[in-house]
C-alpha cells in the first residue's frame, strides 16, 4: 500500500498531554501512527512548553515556529489566537506537496483561506465555538481587564468562523456542536468525532469511596468559576468531604477552601496521583456553565472512577448521560451527593460504561474514521 501523508497544524506543542486540546491532539497522534499514517507535524511555541523529542516517535516530521506574541497580533483584525500564530516558513512548507492538511482549532486557521492551499483538502478540527467559549469567559472573570479581553475576542472569533467555509472537512468533538455547524456552514462537510484521550479500557472499582473529588485545570476562569459554586454553594454545609484538584488554583481558590473543615485542595498533582484520586473518590463531580465541546475529564472519570455526577451543559451532546447522574442546581447537587454516599458502585455500571464508551470513544475505532473520511474522500 502506498503511504499515506497528512500535514497536522498544532496550536501548541502537543506533549506533554496536560490539557484539553493538547491531549486530543497527542492521543490522535499516536492512533493515527498506529494506522500507518506519516505525519508531518507543524507545532506554534512559546515560553512555558518546550519541544519534545518523543513527537518523533510518531511524526515523520516535525517542525516548530514561534507564537508571534505582542502588540502586533494584538491589533489584527483576526482575533490574536488566530494572528498570533502565522509563520512564512509553515505556509513554504504547507505548499511544498500536495498532502491533506488537517487545522486543530480555529486558533491554526490563519491559513485556511489562503488562495496557495486553494486546492488543498483542509479539515478543520473543532474543539470548542470558540467565540461561545470566549464569551463565557467574559461573563465568569473577574478582572476588568481580563474581561475586555475576552469581549473583544468573543466578537472577533465570531466574525472570522466565516473562514471554516473553506475547510473540506469538518470534524467535530459533539453532537450539539455538529448540529451549530451544520446550521451555519450547510454546504460543508460536517462530521462527528468525539476527542482522542488517555484511555484504553475502564478501569473503575467497585465498591465505595470516602471522598467526592473536582479536577481539572483550574487556572482557566471558566473552571475556576465552577470550583467556587462548589465551595460556596454545594458543599457549603453539608459534611460531605471534597477534594479540588488541578492545575494552578488561584490564591482566591484557597481562601475559599480555607473557610470549610470538608475542603481540601491539591495543586498539581501528577498523572498518576491524579488518577489515584479519580479511582479512589466515590463521587466524581464536574461541572461546568458553558455548553461547547466535549470536557476530556469527564471521559477520564468515566474510565476510571465511580459514581460521576454533573450538570447538564458538561453533557453537551456526548452521549453519556446514561452514565452520569444528572443535577442542575445547587439544592439538586446536595440531595444526589448525600443519596450516592450511601450506595455502592457495582459491576453492573462497570459493565455499561465499557458497552457506551467501547462504541462511541474508541481511538483505534476513530482513528480509522477519520482516516476514511480524509483519504477515501
Amino acid at each position: 500500500m502506498f503511504d499515506r501523508y497528512l500535514h497536522i497544524v498544532a496550536f501548541d506543542i502537543p506533549y506533554p498531554p496536560n490539557y484539553g486540546g493538547v491531549i486530543d491532539v497527542w492521543y490522535k497522534l499516536k492512533a493515527l501512527h498506529t494506522k500507518g499514517i506519516k505525519i508531518i507535524l507543524h507545532c506554534y511555541e512559546y515560553p512555558g512548553r518546550e519541544r519534545s523529542e518523543k513527537l518523533a516517535n510518531y511524526c515523520s516530521q516535525v517542525f516548530y515556529y514561534p507564537r508571534l506574541v505582542g502588540i502586533n497580533s494584538a491589533l489584527s483584525f483576526k482575533p490574536y489566537i488566530v494572528s498570533s500564530r502565522r509563520s512564512n516558513k509553515l505556509i513554504n512548507n504547507l505548499t511544498k506537496d500536495q498532502y491533506p492538511i488537517l487545522f486543530e482549532g480555529l486558533h491554526s486557521c490563519y491559513y485556511m483561506d489562503d488562495k496557495r492551499l486553494k486546492k488543498r483538502f483542509k479539515i478543520y478540527r473543532e474543539s470548542n465555538i470558540e467565540h461561545r467559549y470566549y464569551y463565557s469567559l467574559f461573563k465568569v472573570d473577574k478582572n476588568l481587564r481580563n474581561k475586555v479581553y475576552f469581549l473583544m475576542a468573543s466578537l472577533k472569533l465570531k466574525l472570522y468562523q466565516k473562514v471554516l467555509k473553506h475547510a473540506s472537512l469538518m470534524l467535530v468533538v459533539s453532537q450539539k456542536d455538529s448540529q451549530y455547524l451544520k446550521d451555519h456552514f450547510p454546504k460543508n462537510q460536517v462530521e462527528y468525532l468525539p476527542s482522542f484521550h488517555a484511555n484504553n479500557q475502564v478501569e473503575s472499582v467497585v465498591g465505595k469511596g470516602e471522598y467526592a473529588l473536582y479536577n481539572g485545570n483550574i487556572e482557566v476562569p471558566e473552571n475556576a468559576h465552577a470550583v467556587s459554586y462548589l465551595i460556596e454553594q454545594v458543599f457549603n454545609n453539608i459534611d460531605i468531604p471534597l477534594i479540588i484538584a488541578g492545575m494552578n488554583p488561584p490564591d482566591f481558590i484557597y481562601r475559599l477552601a480555607d473557610e470549610h473543615s470538608n475542603i481540601k485542595v491539591i495543586p498539581n498533582p501528577d498523572d498518576s496521583e491524579m488518577f489515584e484520586l479519580i479511582r479512589d473518590a466515590h463521587v466524581n463531580i464536574l461541572v461546568t456553565f458553558q455548553a461547547t465541546g466535549l470536557k476530556l475529564k469527564l471521559l477520564n472519570t468515566l474510565y476510571k472512577g465511580r459514581f460521576c455526577l454533573v450538570n447538564d451543559k458538561m453533557l453537551n451532546g456526548t452521549g453519556l448521560n446514561e452514565l452520569c447522574v444528572v443535577g442542575d442546581n445547587a439544592q439538586a447537587q446536595k440531595v444526589l451527593l448525600k443519596d450516592l454516599f450511601h450506595r455502592e458502585f457495582k459491576q453492573q455500571s462497570i459493565e455499561l460504561r465499557e458497552e457506551v464508551l467501547n462504541k462511541r470513544y474508541s481511538n483505534e475505532l476513530n482513528a480509522q474514521k477519520l482516516i476514511e473520511l480524509v483519504f477515501n474522500n
